[in-house]
């Protein structure tokens, strides 16, 4: 299986680590975030992984190159410009190849129970061109999906904000928080290059287009224990998340 690890962002929010880091390998317990990331996707059987760099991209080659993590692992290099996930993904399809088979993206700042093969699988018997891991627990934005579970928009519960323009919620709708985690074949990367094209871009910006075509489904997986560590507040908890995640 062939899997994506989504680290070229400038982890803003984590200052000031990423003043002189990148995002990717900021330590939980000791351990790089991307080495975490590495070892479970290897643990579920993943033996293929691209990461992309932009932000103190020489960093993560030298970290990446330093050991032997078991697995098949290519660089996507964006250092010359931050193309953001959805751009990110289309300038890696040729390492990807998702011809062959979907390809699972994988957030850098996210910790885990996640049953990455059980989601890999979901998806690959499905029709749609994207299956996103989503669940029920607290976020301020949350994906909104039909009976059927496929996806129809975002809401900001913030501020009460729904995308894309013009959406109407309703009674037989229902809502879940993204985990970061999603499958993607290669129907979508082509048909997210040709409306959005190769620059940088976010991926929801595909998934909450008027203009897609292919359906995109979301997988509840009950009880999923997540935690994203992109900022301050949930690092600081990350210690004890992870006690959690292993115990």
């Amino acid at each position: 299986m062939k899997a994506m690890i989504l680290a070229a962002g400038l982890g803003t929010r984590l200052r000031p680590w990423t003043e002189h880091h990148p995002k990717a390998l900021v330590p939980v317990k000791g351990v790089p975030m991307l080495e975490r990331v590495i070892v479970k996707l290897r643990g579920e059987g993943f033996d293929m992984i691209v990461v992309n760099v932009h932000h103190f991209a020489d960093q993560i080659r030298d970290f990446l190159s330093s050991r032997d993590f078991g697995v098949r692992i290519a660089v996507s290099d964006e250092s010359g410009c931050l193309l953001d996930t959805g751009g990110g993904l289309v300038k890696a399809k040729n390492l990807l190849d998702p011809e062959a088979r979907p390809v699972l993206v994988h957030n850098v700042d996210i910790l885990s129970d996640a049953s990455l093969r059980t989601l890999v699988e979901k998806h690959e018997a499905s029709h749609d061109v994207a299956t996103l891991l989503v669940s029920d627990r607290v976020s301020e934005r949350k994906l909104v999906f039909d009976g059927d579970m496929a996806l129809r928009g975002w809401h900001n519960i913030k501020d009460g904000r729904y995308r894309p323009e013009g959406f109407v919620a309703s009674e037989d709708l229902r809502e879940y928080a993204f985990s970061g985690i999603h499958v993607v074949g290669a129907e979508m990367l082509r048909e997210m290059e040709s409306l959005l094209g190769n620059g940088s871009f976010p991926v929801m910006d595909y998934y909450l287009s008027a203009r897609r075509q292919g359906r995109v489904g979301g997988w509840v997986q009950r009880g999923l224990r997540l935690i994203d560590i992109g900022k301050p507040a949930t690092l600081s908890q990350a210690d004890a998340v992870l006690d959690g995640l292993e115990g």
